[in-house]
């Protein structure tokens, strides 16, 4: 009897799991799950204690939902990627694995260390799918077979392709026997802090409960509603996306069924763009992987001298730089791990361009914060506000942190919420609230801004124009 053994990774769910069905897919095969957790790794790369958490929530929510099926989930805890093949070859030999099964993961280091795994494992059949996307990498090119560089003709070339054929999803796998019972509580020696599960849903069954509500009742208004943090116009399915615990495919498939003009531009079409702003940085990053190693898009950014300001890196990461909408976005972040897209450009925007700070120390501080942590998606977001990467904002777009406040937050809800110290100023001076304390000789139990936007404007795009021309 062969026996299949399916390694998660970062697709911790049953439905629409490719890896998983295919395992499940002999009926006279034996099923094992793995999963290896590799604190050591997370720790290098600052994987944020609320991912941790919502990470171990969803494995043990796996580990009943495979147990429901008859497959047992093995678990082990390592330091790191070196030591996790070792226990995967170890495993394969203790439980006479003839076929291994896996999603693929683009990031550099772990596609090293599967094809070192590949290489070793020559008595064990290796199987790898590409489930964290709609479409594999290398299947959306441009005319000359090169990967895209803007995204507008690759969002175009994806359109077209999805038309031509949508991508399966394909069910859960039938139970393979009973009940497996007396499951033990999965955790790991990680740093965790607790997350809102009002928010962010805690199951699987949870977040395809979510995915289906948003895109029946919200997708349509989301082009009208995003832009707004006071407002709960997005989705909030980002950290379910960044652990798998939804896929790509199924979010496609229900936006179709609920909105089905998507594909042509009507209702739903903005919120697919982000799904394939989604697709767009994994692929960039399976072709370009100096952008998994610290290094912009842009070489020539690399010239920029930033500026090595603790004082204010550190005011940043508080919410103390006297820029409400940029202190409140970042209070949200270190409160609940999670923050709103319009607010990730204003509040990058402004580390890189007002404070002229090296957007990877921003990046870097995202990513031990969020609980929707993915590399892709947070690389490719830094550098399009650094304008240092692929698609990026001309360097010399800068956001305006107070009116961009007075256009997305006019009257100073989402301020408020976040900043008590703001409640009594009225909402004509709530972005500028120095300005009408000063008038009213009122003291502040607030910061005030740590620079003139206006003067450090003209300083950024001289960095940018001296680095340019060097």
């Amino acid at each position: 009897m062969p026996t299949h053994l399916v390694w998660f990774r970062a697709d911790l769910r049953v439905h629409d799991n490719i890896a998983l069905a295919a395992a499940c897919r002999d009926k006279h095969a034996r099923v094992l799950a793995l999963f290896i957790a590799t604190p050591g790794q997370w720790l290098q790369h600052d994987m944020a204690p609320r991912q941790a958490a919502y990470l171990r929530s969803h494995l043990n929510h796996l580990q009943h939902a495979l147990a429901e099926k008859g497959i047992p989930l093995i678990y082990k805890e390592v330091s790191d990627f070196a030591a996790q093949q070792d226990a995967v070859m170890e495993i394969c030999q203790q439980h006479d694995v003839t076929h291994l099964f896996y999603n693929y993961q683009y990031e550099f280091n772990e596609q090293q260390r599967d094809r070192q795994l590949e290489n070793r494992a020559e008595e064990v059949v290796c199987q790898g799918f590409d489930d964290s996307v709609m479409l594999p990498p290398g299947s959306v090119m441009t005319g000359n077979h090169e990967m895209y560089k803007v995204f507008t003709p690759f969002k175009n070339a994806f359109i077209k392709r999805l038309k031509e054929g949508l991508p399966e999803c394909v069910a859960a796998p039938a139970a393979r026997g009973e009940a497996l019972t007396d499951l033990p509580e999965r955790s790991f020696n990680y740093p965790q802090a607790a997350f809102n599960d009002a928010h962010f849903p805690a199951s699987e069954k949870e977040a395809i409960a979510q995915l289906r509500h948003f895109c029946k009742l919200g997708a349509a208004d989301y082009e009208a509603r995003r832009d707004f943090p006071a407002v709960e116009g997005t989705s909030r399915l980002s950290a379910c996306l960044a652990l798998g615990v939804l896929s790509p495919r199924q979010c496609l498939h229900r936006l179709l069924a609920e909105q089905p003009r998507a594909l042509d531009g009507g209702p739903g079409s903005v919120w697919l763009n982000e799904l394939i702003w989604r697709e767009f940085y994994r692929h960039l990053m399976t072709y370009h992987p100096a952008l998994c190693k610290h290094r912009p898009f842009i070489r020539w950014t690399d010239n920029v001298k930033w500026q090595h300001n603790d004082d204010h890196l550190q005011a940043w990461q508080k919410g103390a730089t006297g820029y409400p909408i940029v202190d409140a976005a970042m209070r949200q972040l270190n409160e609940t791990g999670w923050m709103h897209n319009r607010l990730r450009m204003i509040t990058a925007s402004f580390l890189v361009k007002d404070l002229l700070i090296d957007w990877r120390l921003g990046e870097r501080y995202f990513i031990s914060q969020l609980i929707d942590g993915d590399l892709a998606a947070n690389n490719g977001g830094w550098q399009w506000a650094a304008s240092t990467g692929t698609d990026a904002a001309p360097y010399f777009r800068i956001f305006n942190p107070t009116t961009q406040g007075q256009k997305f937050d006019a009257d100073g809800e989402f301020i408020r919420h976040w900043l008590p110290a703001l409640k009594d100023v009225p909402a004509n001076a709530i972005h500028d609230p120095w300005a009408w304390a000063d008038k009213q000789g009122i003291r502040l139990d607030y910061p005030r801004p740590v620079v003139d936007h206006k003067q450090a404007r003209v300083a950024t795009l001289a960095a940018y124009e001296a680095a340019r021309n060097a």
